[in-house]
């Protein structure tokens, strides 16, 4: 049966399985006595949310402050120990976090009216096709390149073809009747829509024009979710063969990937010219094959647009772009800026500008 979304408009985080549905309640408390504070990490019904608070004059100071950050599920890993890090620099915040769909994450702030100060995009263009202008609002004027990645295949020892598999007979491997693969839903996540481009460009490259209808045969919709992060467990467990995702995910989960040629993993920018030869149907309409990179954004209406801007500035500084290095990201550096004049000033002297 197809993956669904789950919960209502409210949830803070979806949870998608393939086959069985899976419900997650996960609660962590530490206390720290020896100096009169503590800090609180718990996650509830898909609600994440982390607090810290302290008796320090500091604490006090900032104990109202409440930082709503909302990232691509691909993000989960990176954002959840950049949280950890700028809250131990800035005591006494509480940061309320969520992981999902791109284009369900950008929904929840234009259609649903979601209070969010910092949003993570796993493709920059959705900020502006999607959030510059809506019905004569705007929620958004500027947005941030920060890291780029690659579309790949992921596997395990378990994956059916896996001891035959190589770089060069991959598409024919997946093709095989009896494959199992698996993909997010191209109308609500990105690597939905570019996984789908890649297999259009491989068309080309492999001087093959069979291939992508051949392999997306072995990927009904009952194999398709809403994220493809959601779907790890499917891979892992042998319920799925193959999983269509990030090479980001493959390290973090410390899977086995699909190395495709630049020509078509969507990684390589100076290959801009040949992505752009291949279109797939997106959230809303057409999207055009280009390199893979994170857009980021504080949303206009954002409730603490200061605290929002710290958080950005942490995540593009040194700190920041190790954690997403260490998760397996190219960082961009110094990050690109869609807009010298729309951008904050104080994440300005952080950016260049985005090449034309």
């Amino acid at each position: 049966m197809k993956m669904s979304r789950q919960g209502n408009p409210r949830s803070k985080e979806r949870v998608w399985a393939l086959g069985v549905g899976v419900g997650l309640v996960l609660a962590v408390a530490l206390a720290v006595g020896a100096c009169g504070s503590g800090t609180t990490t718990s996650t509830t019904a898909g609600v994440t949310t982390t607090s810290l608070a302290t008796t320090t004059s500091a604490a006090a100071t900032n104990a109202s402050k409440t930082l709503v950050v909302y990232g691509a599920g691909t993000l989960a890993n990176p954002f959840s120990q950049i949280i950890t890090a700028f809250k131990e620099k800035n005591p006494g915040i509480t940061v309320n976090s969520h992981f999902g769909a791109s284009g369900d994450d950008v929904k929840d702030i234009t259609q649903l009216g979601q209070p969010v100060d910092v949003l993570g995009v796993a493709d920059y263009s959705l900020i502006p096709s999607e959030m510059f202008s809506v019905s004569g609002k705007s929620y958004a004027s500027w947005y941030i390149g920060l890291v780029s990645n690659q579309i790949t295949f992921a596997y395990t020892a378990k994956s059916k073809g896996a001891s035959q598999l190589t770089s060069s007979n991959w598409y024919k491997i997946l093709a095989e009747p009896g494959v199992k693969i698996g993909r997010s839903n191209p109308a609500a996540d990105p690597s939905g829509y570019q996984i789908l481009q890649a297999l259009q460009l491989a068309n080309g490259y492999y001087h093959d024009a069979s291939l992508s209808a051949s392999v997306l045969k072995n990927s009904p919709s009952a194999t398709e979710a809403e994220t493809e992060t959601s779907l790890l467990a499917a891979l892992q467990s042998g319920q799925i063969d193959y999983l269509a995702i990030y090479r980001s995910d493959a390290l973090q989960n410390r899977l086995k990937y699909i190395a495709l040629p630049a020509q078509i993993n969507l990684s390589d920018a100076s290959l801009s010219k040949t992505y752009a030869t291949v279109t797939v149907q997106g959230p809303k309409g057409r999207v055009t094959g280009k390199p893979i990179i994170y857009g980021l954004t504080i949303p206009s209406n954002a409730p603490n647009s200061t605290l929002a801007e710290q958080f950005v500035a942490f995540v593009l500084g040194p700190q920041g772009q190790a954690i997403m290095k260490a998760n397996g990201f190219v960082v961009i550096s110094p990050a690109l800026a869609s807009s010298a004049s729309a951008i904050p000033s104080s994440l300005a002297p952080l950016t260049k500008a985005w090449p034309k």
